[in-house]
């Protein structure tokens, strides 16, 4: 598969580091957030995600887990505290240089955030289209894909006559297919049946075996595997866990088709 990664790299080598290097991609020190003058959603946050590791951001609805990924995204800026985002202070990251950051970051959003005008093809290939890859160096992985989240027969669909299930996968195609160092994930098997939420989790693991930094935000205990952190989210604040695993999950994967049966994970692993 393409690497977009790959058009950014002297981009990377010539930005000056406003930290020491860190072994995390992300950290959070004492960070709040609000809303105009109204209450902190998220109160003195600390967290790290080391390089190539997978975490779920638990919590009830309403708990801040959506804010707290519009802050690694940049979306908000925090009221206090420091982000370190690919070892840099994301307080020093503004103007032109918040898109170069954010190329580096695969997002999927409640909203899925789909351009209606164009193709469920063009919108996936989007990521890769804006580091300048060529079409003819990215069609065949961008179909292959498609194919893999159950889209093939839609890939020329324009997003309005998508159902929600459909959108959510090609979201999450979107967000994945240029390979990012971290990928954010709002709620991404909120509209998707069980076997098709256990087949993107499954897609979501080997991306994180490969190198991808993960952040999946969800309500269902029952997708996160056994072994991975849980960030739940209360109060404003964070508790660290970790979950077995649970019987639904473990079903759920097993009966899930292997990610090799269209959508290669080797393809993925060729330029990683």
């Amino acid at each position: 598969m393409t690497n977009a990664s790959s058009t950014q790299s002297s981009f990377r080598a010539d930005q000056p580091s406003s930290v020491q290097p860190s072994p995390d991609v992300l950290s959070f020190s004492r960070v709040a957030m609000r809303y105009g003058r109204g209450q902190e959603v998220l109160r003195d946050i600390n967290l790290s995600l080391p390089h190539s590791s997978m975490s779920f951001l638990t919590g009830a609805s309403g708990a801040g887990k959506s804010s707290l990924l519009k802050l690694i995204y940049m979306q908000q800026r925090p009221s206090r505290g420091l982000i370190t985002l690919f070892d840099r202070d994301t307080a020093l990251i503004k103007g032109d240089l918040v898109p170069h950051y954010r190329r580096r970051i695969g997002l999927v959003l409640q909203d899925f955030a789909l351009i209606n005008h164009i193709s469920l093809f063009e919108n996936v290939a989007l990521p890769l289209r804006v580091s300048g890859v060529k079409h003819k160096d990215y069609q065949a992985d961008v179909a292959e894909l498609l194919n893999w989240v159950g889209l093939g027969q839609r890939m020329h669909a324009l997003p309005p006559t998508l159902s929600g299930g459909e959108k959510q996968r090609a979201a999450i195609a979107r967000a994945v297919i240029a390979k990012p160092d971290l990928l954010l994930a709002d709620e991404p098997t909120a509209n998707v049946d069980p076997e098709m939420g256990a087949r993107l989790i499954k897609l979501f693991g080997e991306m994180n075996r490969l190198g991808t930094t993960i952040l999946i935000a969800t309500h269902d205990l029952n997708l996160i595997p056994a072994g991975h952190a849980r960030l739940h989210l209360e109060n404003g604040v964070i508790h660290r866990h970790k979950l077995a695993a649970t019987p639904a999950m473990s079903a759920s994967l097993k009966a899930s088709a292997p990610l090799s049966s269209t959508f290669s994970p080797t393809s993925i692993a060729e330029e990683k």
